[in-house]
């Protein structure tokens, strides 16, 4: 009998799975990075528009993870519940290819050297995730892109200069996905269904978050991190909760005190 389309879209899955593990040495080299930056109580910036969202969301906050991340969600890019109509697909998509939209994001915070940032964009041929990363790189920000390799190669740059996020990025991380991203074809269907570079996404954000906690705890800095009650008990859960927030408050203060001064740090 032969698999089930849903057992097609795991096999897929397991061959992103081997697309990360092979990325070890280079997801180390970003873990040093992204360490380095909190252990100086600096941030790591996340930023993705579209559904790369989901990956800046699945670093920070949620439980298993930790205070040093600074998501930077830009609704009009992401917010795409109503599909058609006000706060539309359409317009997302739009805007997404708008050059000089990434500086106005970017103007609200005092960027320092010592701050990371990592980029995602599935191909790393949209004008915002490019120029954030061109954006961060003017400050002096190392930047980290994640995209998926075998898309963006295939894709066209929509940069005014041609170029990519893997271009401007210090290190690239490759989320496996094939070109088009979806997964599975099906007889009788003329294009393939199931993405994949969300799962793929995932899987890097998770190794880099274990890294990064286990350098932050050897250096004598472990990390607050939000754990559900089921594992340490109410009174434990809200004490890391609000000290995880609290940190968190405190870290993206300093992207604010000499905002507008032009103070180079």
């Amino acid at each position: 009998m032969s698999p089930s389309s849903g057992e097609r879209y795991l096999s897929s899955a397991q061959n992103l799975w081997s697309t990360v593990s092979e990325q070890m040495g280079t997801i180390r080299k970003v873990a040093d990075l992204f360490a380095e930056s909190i252990l100086q109580g600096h941030l790591v910036h996340l930023f993705g528009s579209g559904h790369s969202r989901i990956m800046v969301e699945e670093m920070w906050p949620r439980y298993g993870s930790f205070p040093g991340f600074h998501p930077i969600v830009e609704l009009s890019l992401t917010y795409h519940h109503d599909v058609v109509g006000a706060n539309g697909q359409r317009q997302a998509m739009f805007l997404e290819n708008v050059s000089g939209f990434a500086d106005r994001i970017l103007r609200n915070f005092d960027l320092n050297q010592q701050d990371a940032a990592l980029v995602i964009s599935s191909s790393g041929c949209n004008v915002v995730p490019v120029e954030m990363a061109e954006g961060f790189k003017r400050h002096g920000v190392k930047v980290v892109g994640m995209v998926s390799r075998q898309h963006s190669d295939a894709s066209q740059s929509r940069h005014p200069e041609g170029v990519k996020l893997s271009d401007i990025s210090d290190i690239v991380l490759d989320t496996g996905a094939p070109v088009g991203d979806a997964m599975v074809s099906i007889d009788g269907l003329e294009t393939p269904v199931a993405p994949g570079s969300t799962v793929g996404g995932c899987l890097l954000i998770n190794c880099i978050k274990a890294e990064v906690a286990d350098r932050l705890t050897r250096a004598g800095k472990p990390p607050k991190v939000l754990t559900a009650s089921a594992v340490v008990g109410s009174e434990k859960a809200t004490e890391l909760f609000e000290a995880a927030y609290d940190e968190h408050g405190r870290r993206m203060s300093r992207l604010y005190q000499e905002l507008g001064n032009k103070i180079t740090k």
